[in-house]
């Protein structure tokens, strides 16, 4: 898809494609709602504003879209991101699915990272410490993973 796609083009079709990049229907809205973008640099930067204007609800939403980190899934995009996962080890992989379901029980959402680029082993790591957060505080750095995720993601859906 190009800007100039992402612009003019149907809004049903385009909200489609925006909801592979961010779950939240208001995010899509939105986004939708913004266009025509100037240039990818405006698209990401609104993007972004959107995503930090709402609900934690609609943050919720969102992080619902997701498979857990380790997770089979079907959705090309989630399957190349968590592709350290698929190197881990029995053991990682075992230790990850445990780790899993502490923090949904803790918290009351999956585990949201933006894992382009990190091994299991690091990901591991990750959702050991922030079991350590807060929920508020939890909240708030798996809505800035969101945010990252939601980039990258763009920037795919141009690149197609």
């Amino acid at each position: 898809m190009t800007l100039q796609d992402l612009n003019t083009g149907n809004a049903a079709a385009v909200a489609e494609a925006l909801k592979q990049c961010c779950g939240s229907g208001a995010w899509v809205e939105r986004m939708i709602g913004l266009r025509p973008f100037a240039s990818q640099t405006a698209l990401l930067s609104k993007a972004d504003t959107v995503w930090k204007s709402l609900a934690p609800a609609d943050w919720l939403e969102a992080f619902a879209h997701h498979p857990k980190i380790g997770e089979k899934s079907a959705a090309k995009w989630s399957s190349e991101e968590q592709h350290g996962m698929q190197e881990a080890s029995t053991d990682t992989a075992a230790a990850m699915d445990q780790l899993n379901i502490d923090y949904e029980q803790k918290f009351g959402w999956i585990f949201i990272v933006c894992a382009t680029g990190k091994t299991a082993g690091e990901m591991l790591a990750l959702i050991a410490a922030r079991l350590r957060n807060d929920p508020a505080a939890e909240l708030t750095v798996a809505a800035c993973e969101q945010a990252k995720i939601t980039k990258l993601r763009l920037e795919k859906l141009l690149a197609q």
